[in-house]
């Protein structure tokens, strides 16, 4: 019914886009639903339609124009077609729950609308960086077959007074005339909380702007935004949000069940899975990915069927390096925090094993921490 609704609406509004965008993912519903002889007699009407409309014979294939930027003439939303993830996508078990009634609920907003209870297709996404909100739109957009529509901020905040507005507006209307998954990723861009120190009132009406589109949507448009700032979103905005997803750090399971998708076929036999994922404790799904797939090349580019154990655990260890600030610009900046950080695990042996030098010259530059550690001590207490 409500593809039914988006094309009578585009019918009245003399929208031929509107309505083919609507018509062609009626006709994908339908035959999902097994009415394959309907879904046909509506490619057909399509097909016979001027050429504008022909293109929604396939509904995942869009006619509506990208809206842009009028000064610098950028698209303000990329389109993208995400496939389905069902192995390698992993969430805590409370937001896997909450995002499987938010899918629920879309798919059956026509019956909960019936019942006078559907709530409005609003997600908001919120959490440290690299732990899986982006990943979460895509595993949306591909569970109800529907492009994701993501918002460049970049493009879409305007230098000229006024203009971020009129982008906006573009933006929604485009939602609205468009089946998709519209997602607002760093959404603090734009809903900055109100009445600080520092606020201007351009960036006040941005926030009276987005939020004036938001509630001019239809229920049914599907809505999501992501950021890593929550504690900066307007409070007006949240409440435009009936559902709404935190997310944090893995734990203990989660980290065990992302190392061994992520690891795939060339974990080690040797492999310490209860070492790696204490090793591992604070670290976002993002590093682990990035771990895995740096291990995986280093095997592959050396001929070898799996990836090093150890090697793992060295790529781990500067990915943390680096997550605290610290940088190590050479080798043996890397061999001195490896051996701080595990030296149970990065023996002599094995870091010259890792780094193909041998155990004289790494005790060397160990022995060179240790001197500088020395002469720091005697320059204070002299």
């Amino acid at each position: 019914m409500s593809e039914v609704l988006k094309i009578l609406d585009g019918a009245l509004k003399a929208n031929a886009s509107m309505a083919g965008n609507y018509a062609g993912l009626l006709a994908d519903k339908l035959e999902r639903s097994g009415e394959r002889e309907d879904a046909l007699r509506i490619r057909d009407r399509l097909a016979r339609a001027p050429s504008a409309m022909a293109f929604a014979q396939d509904g995942s294939r869009m006619t509506t124009a990208v809206p842009t930027d009028t000064e610098s003439r950028l698209d303000t939303v990329d389109i993208s077609y995400p496939a389905l993830q069902a192995e390698g996508f992993h969430l805590p078990s409370a937001a896997a729950k909450r995002l499987q009634e938010f899918v629920a609920t879309v798919a059956n907003y026509d019956r909960l609308a019936a019942a006078g209870i559907a709530s409005v297709s609003r997600l908001l996404l919120y959490g440290p960086p690299g732990t899986g909100k982006t990943m979460t739109a895509r595993q949306l957009a591909s569970e109800l077959a529907l492009p994701l529509a993501t918002v460049r901020c970049d493009t879409l905040i305007s230098s000229l007074l006024g203009q971020t507005s009129r982008n906006l507006r573009r933006v929604f209307d485009f939602a609205e005339q468009t089946p998709s998954v519209l997602l607002l990723d760093e959404f603090d861009a734009l809903a900055s909380a109100r009445g600080n120190e520092r606020d201007v009132g351009e960036l006040q009406r941005i926030v009276i702007a987005l939020l004036q589109n938001i509630d001019a949507l239809p229920g049914h448009t599907v809505v999501v935004a992501a950021t890593n700032f929550a504690q900066g979103i307007d409070p007006a905005v949240w409440r435009r949000f009936p559902f709404q997803i935190p997310f944090s750090m893995p734990d203990a399971s989660l980290r065990r069940a992302l190392w061994k998708t992520m690891l795939r076929n060339f974990a080690p036999a040797s492999l310490h899975w209860d070492e790696l994922v204490h090793s591992s404790e604070g670290v976002s799904g993002a590093i682990i990915e990035q771990v895995c797939n740096d291990a995986i090349r280093t095997a592959i580019l050396a001929g070898q069927p799996e990836a090093d154990p150890t090697e793992i655990l060295r790529r781990l260890g500067i990915a943390i390096s680096l997550m605290n600030g610290h940088h190590l610009p050479s080798i043996e900046d890397e061999v001195r925090w490896l051996r701080q950080w595990r030296s149970e695990a990065f023996s002599l042996r094995e870091l010259a094993r890792l780094y193909e030098v041998s155990t004289r010259q790494i005790s060397n530059m160990l022995r060179g921490q240790n001197a500088a550690k020395g002469t720091g001590k005697k320059n204070r207490s002299g």
